[in-house]
């Protein structure tokens, strides 16, 4: 999966946007009898960023991360201030091209895509890779 646009952003450049929030959850199983309370708004701005200076959005592109519910055009939120660890969703680049990918330190550094058609990339020690941050969430349309 390549990543394209990646742009900083700060929190000035966001206006305040704030949605209703409803308390019941919405089951995706069986029907749960509707409940009118509503919780105070939420913005999804503070809702999904914990650190502007460290945050920028990129736009995903392929197929290869499906199994964590990053589609094709999902919109990526990335934290350059957290520290990746195994398992974790980053975007690396690999000799100057960007991906996302979970990352596997064990045995072997290697990013791993989250669909079976597609496979792993196994860096070795010619390869220039640097983390780029790591993936807090992923906002998709449907």
């Amino acid at each position: 999966m390549k990543v394209t646009h990646i742009r900083r952003m700060s929190e000035e450049s966001l206006s305040t946007i704030f949605v209703p929030y409803f308390l019941e959850p919405v089951y995706a199983g069986f029907p749960s009898p509707a409940s009118d309370y509503i919780e105070s708004p939420i913005d999804l701005n503070k809702h999904l960023i914990k650190n502007w200076a460290a945050t920028f959005l990129v736009r995903a592109r392929g197929h290869s991360m499906i199994g964590s519910g990053i589609l094709d055009q999902s919109v990526l939120i990335v934290d350059r201030s957290i520290k990746p660890v195994h398992n974790s969703i980053v975007i690396a680049s690999i000799d100057g091209e960007f991906v996302c990918k979970r990352l596997k330190l064990k045995p072997e550094i290697c990013l791993m895509p989250d669909n079976p058609d597609y496979p792993p990339i196994s860096i070795n020690h010619n390869q220039d890779l640097e983390i780029i941050g790591t993936v807090t969430a992923a906002i998709n349309k449907f």
